[in-house]
């Protein structure tokens, strides 16, 4: 049975492979980055030398948005340098690579949902630095390369903008959150799982290469998703106070609009994810226990 090679597993989406991979049946090598640095060819190559994957799926990513502004040189490196590397030595051994991004590649002045080939367009160091990685991993495989783009992500452990969310309800009366931002809140073990019937697809022949949209069905802005999370949580949704995005002064912008289309999912046989608001009732146990467990 073909082995899968995880890069970045101890990140959020990266440690839900892990249980994807195991619901699946498939065996797997976990590497974190302390495992398997992705910007160097020597490791990168040792790896796959060592484990022989058939599948790649490359999680590990530079994804500090603000910081990326001050150290666009160390974003670059990883986000794409490092899906370089990957692309270069998947080629060597012939394997397929699943590499992970982001709807930052976008510019966020879209009115409907980006389609998988819309025109690019990143506004900050963040965004460029990963379309950098998705244009290596097109260009080096064109029959075997996968570009998997996810947004809003949260989940392991009440980690991301909901787990924060959860924790500042119990601690403020009110709460402010950028109003305007609109985008698809995304359940990290959806995401995962996702990833995972992409790269069976794969192998069976039934997806093609190219890029993949792995968000949860829907959108919605930012206070929406706030006011639904303090609704699951029993409290008064009021408590959210939207404030102009302009008020956090951010280093780095933002997209406001960066919703993802979902029609490449058909012609693969495999419907579109469920909407936001049903990932995140479902989601909901793990992350109360999470953020209780984390204090």
């Amino acid at each position: 049975m073909t082995r899968w090679l995880v890069a970045g597993a101890r990140g959020l989406l990266g440690r839900e492979l892990l249980p994807a991979l195991d619901r699946a049946g498939r065996p797997y090598v976990a590497l974190g980055h302390e495992d398997l640095d992705v910007t160097d060819p020597r490791a990168v190559r040792a790896a796959m030398t060592a484990h022989r994957p058939g599948v790649v799926v490359n999680a590990a990513a530079y994804t500090e948005v603000d910081a990326a502004e001050a150290e666009p040189a160390s974003a670059l490196r990883v986000n794409g340098t490092g899906p370089r590397r990957l692309a270069a030595a998947c080629g060597e051994f012939g394997a397929l690579l699943l590499h992970v991004s982001t709807d930052y590649v976008f510019s966020g002045e879209a009115r409907t949902p980006y389609a998988e080939d819309a025109r690019p367009a990143p506004l900050g160091a963040y965004g460029r630095s990963k379309l950098e990685g998705e244009r290596a991993v097109l260009q080096l495989l064109p029959w075997t390369g996968y570009v998997a783009r996810t947004a809003w992500l949260y989940g392991d452990g009440g980690r991301g903008f909901v787990g924060t969310l959860i924790r500042l309800e119990r601690e403020r009366e009110y709460v402010e959150v950028a109003d305007g931002q609109c985008g698809q809140p995304t359940w990290s073990a959806d995401a995962a799982d996702r990833l995972v019937a992409l790269g069976l697809a794969a192998l069976g022949g039934a997806a093609a290469p190219g890029v993949y949209h792995a968000t949860n069905a829907g959108l919605c802005t930012r206070v929406e998703l706030a006011r639904e999370v303090f609704r699951l949580l029993g409290a008064d949704p009021s408590r959210v106070r939207p404030v102009p995005a302009a008020s956090f002064a951010a280093p780095a912008p933002r997209p406001r609009f960066s919703a993802l289309g979902h029609a490449r999912w058909e012609a693969a046989g495999l419907g579109a994810m469920r909407d936001w608001r049903e990932a995140l009732a479902a989601a909901w146990p793990a992350l109360r226990a999470g953020v209780a467990v984390a204090g």
